[in-house]
């Protein structure tokens, strides 16, 4: 089984890229969802967040904006917060490989948002960068319910530039240029990994 990994910056289209995956066919592990089970009511993480960060959690899950008020720009905190979630989720992709190798697919996807930040490329056969002008990355995420530009700021600068991660990928796909090339260049890129 080929794994492949999906990564991109906030706003360049990758939970888009992500669903034209699952339309393809493939199986997908998103990394994001995986989280926010860990943190919904009777989550796996909730009573280590609960002990880490006293007074985020209500009613038996996170509250995440009370947790990001904790965490966001504080980089120990952060740390903190990484080192309770990222082996839970390592878990949850563990077993959701498992999953498909059982179901004798022939391709899965890793959809991780920080992939490259958190050395999760070695896991993977191949990966994918979603990217789009700076200019549509910053509308798309504006648009965003509760989102600041100071927030916005403080999320790039978290995550590894795009440049960075375009120059580290096997493949960059455009999601500027609308719906039909970008799953086009998806498909493009399963068959590549098929072959």
């Amino acid at each position: 089984m080929r794994i492949l990994g999906l990564t991109g910056s906030i706003g360049m289209g990758k939970s888009t890229a992500a669903r034209m995956l699952r339309a393809l066919g493939l199986a997908v592990h998103d990394a994001d969802a995986a989280v926010h089970r860990l943190l919904a009511k009777d989550g796996r993480a909730v009573a280590a967040v609960d002990a880490a960060f006293p007074g985020v959690v209500a009613q038996g899950a996170v509250d995440r904006k009370a947790l990001g008020a904790k965490v966001f720009g504080q980089p120990a905190e952060m740390k903190r917060l990484e080192a309770i979630l990222h082996p839970l989720v390592r878990d949850e992709e563990r077993r959701f490989l498992q999953r498909c190798r059982r179901a004798r697919r022939d391709v899965a996807v890793l959809d991780i948002p920080l992939l490259f930040e958190t050395g999760g490329e070695k896991r993977c056969d191949g990966v994918v960068v979603v990217t789009a002008p700076q200019f549509l990355q910053s509308q798309r995420v504006l648009k965003r319910q509760g989102m600041t530009p100071a927030r916005f700021r403080q999320i790039l600068g978290a995550q590894m530039p795009d440049r960075e991660k375009r120059r580290r990928a096997d493949w960059v796909v455009e999601t500027g240029l609308g719906r039909r090339p970008t799953l086009a260049a998806l498909a493009r890129v399963v068959q590549t990994l098929r072959k």
